[in-house]
């Protein structure tokens, strides 16, 4: 006998990458290879533990305002979450009903099946083209969806949808447009990507940061999302957990966001690491789509399997991702890491592919 809804006993739950212990080159999940700011570990420090006895401030009103200033916005724009995966199920939570469909691409943030099985909601996936821009039929289908997600620069690919293209879609979808930038931070600034206008010129669009990648808090868990009052209010006043942010994140997610040339430097030896990262892969016949991304999602050379050099490298302490997925199986996700991380890993491959 189960109590469980026939939605839950018939889903299968989200799969993270691995967490393990000990000394390994860990490239498998997307994570910072650089240290919060100085001013993280000050305001950590600088926690009394007597102040863990009172809630937190139920609104995290200081750290709304010192978004709400980086992003030229109010408050009243800004939502404070545990983690960007708690922004995705507040929207759904909020917005879409059982009987109202979320539109996605596919392959996109393997998170996003998960939360519309919990929900109960209809999912439609429509494939990416071949070079990881959308289709047609992508744009045919926004007529009929609630809630249209796409993360951007796009997981696991790493390339970047125009704003003019997301405005397109905000512009044809009759329900809401999130725009997952969990990864934003990396895009070379050369790019001008700049999503903000969205939001003072559309009513129906949702932005979603996190402080996991661009800086260095994965293991915090700490996001927000950005929107229009009428969207950020209800999943404010309404659906969100009570005191949804700890007081021990709030003071940290400040002092992270205040310390914008420190996370700006790291930003920058990312990106740098991965144009080295990306020729150098290359040169062992390892084909990548320009990343704009902490990462690159590599295709293998004809003569590999990519299944078979994840384990190879797995067993020489060197994680990256594998994903067992259509249209994935002949490819590698490699994290950018620090440059003795990838160094160890371009020695590492060099030596397997060309035994």
């Amino acid at each position: 006998m189960t109590f469980q809804r026939p939605n839950i006993e018939a889903m299968s739950g989200y799969t993270p990458g691995e967490q393990v212990q000990g000394s390994v080159v860990k490239l498998n999940t997307n994570e910072n290879p650089y240290p919060p700011a100085p001013e993280v570990s000050a305001a950590l420090a600088g926690i009394d533990a007597a102040e863990l006895r009172r809630y937190p401030p139920p609104m995290a009103s200081d750290f709304r305002n010192i978004a709400a200033r980086l992003h030229g916005l109010t408050p009243e724009n800004v939502i404070p979450t545990n983690g960007g995966d708690e922004m995705l199920r507040l929207v759904l939570t909020t917005f879409v009903d059982m009987s109202e469909t979320v539109l996605v691409a596919r392959p996109s943030y393997s998170l996003y099946p998960v939360l519309t099985d919990i929900q109960g909601c209809t999912l439609q996936e429509v494939p990416l083209q071949e070079d990881w821009t959308l289709s047609e039929d992508f744009f045919a289908a926004l007529a009929n969806c609630k809630l249209c997600i796409l993360v951007n620069p796009h997981a696991p690919s790493g390339t970047l949808m125009p704003v003019d293209t997301l405005r397109r879609i905000a512009t044809e979808c009759p329900g809401i447009l999130l725009i997952d930038e969990a990864y934003v931070d990396f895009i070379d600034p050369e790019e001008g990507y700049d999503s903000m206008p969205l939001i003072r010129e559309l009513d129906n669009v949702l932005i979603l940061r996190t402080l996991s990648k661009g800086y260095s808090l994965a293991g915090l868990r700490f996001g927000y999302g950005l929107g229009s009052s009428a969207l950020i209010n209800p999943m404010l006043y309404k659906t969100r957990d009570s005191y949804n942010t700890d007081l021990v994140s709030q003071r940290l997610a400040c002092a992270a966001l205040s310390a914008q040339d420190y996370a700006r430097s790291t930003w920058q030896k990312v990106r740098s690491s991965r144009r080295t990262l990306s020729q150098q892969l290359a040169s062992l016949g390892f084909s990548c789509p320009p990343s704009q991304s902490n990462f690159l999602l590599c295709q293998v050379p004809d003569d590999q399997d990519a299944a078979a050099l994840y384990q190879a490298l797995k067993r020489d302490n060197i994680l990256i991702r594998y994903f067992d997925h259509d249209g994935l199986r002949d490819k590698l996700r490699i994290s950018i890491g620090t440059e003795e991380e990838n160094s160890a890993l371009i020695t590492k491959l060099t030596a397997l592919v060309r035994d």
